[in-house]
């Protein structure tokens, strides 16, 4: 149902034939990785935090990317929590490990971080476990109607 209602987003850019489906787990960074073909850093990772106004945002980073916590603080002045798997479902309409930026409700804002910047093309889930779509950044920052780029994570670009 997730990936129907992803696919539903992405025809409105065009960009529906990009989605793939898999028999296999895509679930983890490592497992959409080596399904892939490509360097877990090249896996656009979301994560889910709490927040105040909004209930929840979400986060793009690269699949070798960690949240600073002092970055994230300076961003968005409150330190971060994720959200339990049960409140990323309810908040943004996708199951743990189909978590994307696709779909979700208007009020759920969607941030993408700087280190995904390196790669030509990235890979974000498409709604659900065993999904993954290729966009290159400006059509992920267009299809996931971001609000903008943001610099909130550590430890990336070792792996390339």
């Amino acid at each position: 149902m997730s990936v129907e209602k992803v696919r539903e987003h992405l025809k409105s850019f065009g960009f529906e034939d990009r989605i793939m489906e898999f028999d296999i787990s895509t679930a983890t960074v490592a497992e959409a990785a080596e399904t892939l073909g490509v360097i877990p850093a090249r896996i656009a990772k979301t994560l889910s935090f709490k927040d105040e106004e909004h209930g929840c945002i979400l986060v793009l980073m690269a699949g070798d990317a960690k949240v600073d916590n002092k970055k994230y603080r300076a961003q968005f002045g409150v330190k971060p929590h994720m959200l339990s798997h049960e409140e990323a479902l309810e908040f943004t309409g996708h199951a743990v490990g189909g978590v994307c930026p696709f779909a979700v409700p208007e009020n759920i804002p969607v941030y993408l971080d700087v280190s995904m910047q390196r790669f030509e093309t990235v890979f974000p889930a498409a709604g659900s476990a065993a999904s993954a779509v290729r966009l290159n950044c400006e059509e992920l920052h267009t299809c996931s109607l971001s609000r903008g780029w943001i610099d909130v994570c550590k430890g990336w670009g070792e792996e390339e």
